[in-house]
């Protein structure tokens, strides 16, 4: 499935098993990037901008008309010194009324075609970040797994603003080439030699633009690079802020930043002397002309071969040629960077997602619960060199079955639930639920009947009320409050000042880590899943009050197929089986009882447990 298509389904199809999934507030993006990769980067930007046709060459169309009346204000001056001053064959007054109403005109056609072209320029911005976030929303965990989350955030952000910057510029700019080339068709059917004289500095303009755009193109994918290095360290540091004082490391992580600093400041310096040794000369070499006009033409009037108001003209002339390439030292580093931060965006873009659905893909409608791993090999990495975490893996886990996993550090606990939600894909064998290869089974639906409750649980800075509806955002306050006193969450929400509307901090850390996994619990139970994983789900919760959770999960689980991964001697309670796991298969399966009598593995780990070791 091409990236367009994929785009499509998202806009367009509404899965019944997305519980979060809710109408559209705002309209989606009008466009898309081009997927095709052969092409330039302005090229396959063109979809988003021509989503938006009408204002845009609306909007142009208004500008040329705006640069012409400028192109048309020193003819309609040099016929009035021509024959109001020179000649006094007409009177002054028509022409003064007739500048004002081309410069009162021009004024308001600048007004309208600058402020429709920068609200195109940001509709165009809001879409590209759109599309992009969208994306990165079908991007498999692969992805995230291998990116720093510093050069996602740079991409979506800094790297779009320089792509906006210049679609916004562009065509303002553009609109001074119009106005150059017209000047240059009227200057030559009044006097040839004299705009000769005029644009002889122009070719070496151009020679100083182009090794200009040369020299910038590197340093520019250097700065949106280096820029994203600052930001990945800004990111870690402030994410992982605990860890960095509780090792005293805040000087370390200073000097790190300085590091990513200098580096970026190197790039902006180099930058910004590449512009500074250029610039001056293609800002004043059209002035050159300037003088060129002065002198030649001056002596031309004085010879009478050319009127007062042709060398006026000239002048007014020379002076518009000299804009485009007073920014096209600016253009040309828009340009540049946005070409480099265009290509690092559709690094993205480019992206295939590794975990989509099949075209032929079905909804798990109604969910028994049966866990099928079938001979499952998995690696985490894609060659084939790489170990593998799982290797001839089997387990089946009948409906409304309790399955405790146990097994050493590494031994692939964690692997098997997210195998069963298909976050990742096996590299061999296969995981069926109901009789169904989960890829076969639409993610929407198979997550939909499945509940998953980490060790470190996600809360977002949204009220604990949200986080613990957000599975189910239409959820009463009664079934909140529910699902919270089955997870033990309901007395210590009611002590905080607002209670349920408690706005958490990032990431939930102004809870204790107990308190975060009992929300999690907590959001994981009002989905009413009829499977659930629980991923050493109350490894931060003390003893008794993981009893009184145990107590109300026994209730809760009555009925659901339920894979417990373990940690703890208490958790294994839970389970009406306990599965031995080791380097990466089924070592040893049956109750707790039956493991103690009969397998020593079995009761090696129990040991380390014990001693508090993670297993």
């Amino acid at each position: 499935m091409d990236m367009a298509a994929q785009t499509e389904d998202l806009d367009d199809v509404a899965s019944p098993f997305e519980p979060v999934a809710v109408d559209r507030r705002y309209p989606p993006p009008r466009g898309i990037v081009d997927p095709d990769t052969s092409k330039g980067w302005i090229r396959r930007v063109m979809p988003i901008v021509l989503a938006h046709k009408f204002t845009f060459f609306g909007t142009l169309a208004l500008a040329l008309i705006a640069n012409l009346l400028q192109v048309a204000l020193p003819a309609v001056i040099r016929s009035g010194i021509d024959q109001a001053l020179t000649d006094r064959t007409v009177s002054l007054n028509r022409y003064v009324w007739l500048v004002l109403a081309v410069g009162g005109l021009r004024a308001l056609l600048t007004f309208v075609y600058r402020f429709g072209l920068y609200r195109t320029a940001f509709q165009i911005d809001s879409d590209l970040r759109n599309r992009l976030y969208e994306h990165l929303t079908r991007l498999s965990f692969g992805f995230y797994d291998r990116t720093q989350s510093g050069q996602v955030i740079s991409r979506a952000n800094s790297d779009i603003r320089s792509v906006q910057l210049f679609l916004t510029f562009a065509p303002l700019i553009s609109m001074t080439v119009v106005m150059f080339v017209v000047a240059i068709v009227f200057m030559f059917t009044v006097h040839v030699p004299l705009t000769l004289v005029a644009i002889a500095p122009l070719p070496g303009v151009y020679w100083l633009g182009v090794k200009l755009r040369n020299e910038l193109f590197p340093l520019s994918w250097i700065v949106q690079g280096r820029l994203a290095d600052v930001a990945t360290t800004v990111d870690e540091n402030i994410n992982g802020v605990r860890v960095v004082r509780s090792f005293a490391a805040e000087k370390a992580q200073i000097d790190q930043l300085a590091r990513s600093a200098t580096a970026l400041r190197w790039a902006t310096v180099r930058t910004v002397d590449t512009r500074a040794k250029n610039n001056p000369f293609i800002e004043n070499l059209p002035r050159v002309g300037t003088l060129l006009v002065l002198i030649y033409g001056g002596w031309l009037v004085i010879d009478g071969q050319v009127t007062e108001g042709t060398l006026f003209a000239f002048t007014a002339y020379v002076t518009m040629l000299q804009a485009p390439f007073r920014m096209l030292g600016m253009f040309l580093m828009m340009g540049q960077r946005a070409k480099a931060s265009a290509e690092r965006i559709y690094e993205m873009l480019d992206e295939v997602p590794e975990i989509i659905d099949r075209p032929d893909a079905g909804d798990l409608t109604a969910a028994e619960g049966r866990i099928e791993f079938d001979d499952v090999t998995f690696r985490y990495g894609r060659n084939d060199a790489d170990p593998a975490v799982l290797g001839g893996f089997n387990l089946v886990v009948e409906p409304g079955e309790t399955v405790a996993i146990v097994g050493r550090t590494g031994s692939g606990k964690s692997t098997v639930a997210r195998l069963l939600g298909r976050f990742y894909d096996v590299d061999d064998g296969a995981v069926r639920v109901d009789g169904h290869d989960v890829r076969d089974i639409t993610q929407a639906s198979l997550r939909g009947h499945l509940g998953l409750v980490t060790d470190e649980p996600f809360l977002f800075s949204v009220s604990l009320a949200d986080n613990i509806s957000y599975g189910r955002p239409d959820a009463s306050r009664e079934d909140v409050v529910a699902a919270a006193t089955a997870a033990q969450a309901h007395d210590f929400i009611s002590e905080l000042p607002e209670g349920y509307d408690t706005v958490v901090g990032e990431r939930g850390y102004t809870l204790s880590g107990g308190q975060r996994q009992r929300v999690a619990i907590a959001r994981t139970l009002l989905g009413a899943p009829q499977m659930l994983v629980l991923d050493d789900a109350t490894s931060a919760i003390d003893v008794h009050v993981e009893e009184k959770i145990h107590h109300a999960l026994t209730e809760q689980l009555s009925g659901r197929t339920t894979i417990v991964i373990a940690h703890r001697l208490s958790t294994i309670a839970l389970a009406d089986r306990v599965v031995l796991l080791e380097e990466g298969r089924v070592a040893a399966s049956g109750t707790h009882r039956e493991l103690m009598d009969t397998e020593p593995r079995y009761a090696e780990v129990l040991a380390h447990l014990e001693d508090g070791d993670d297993a």
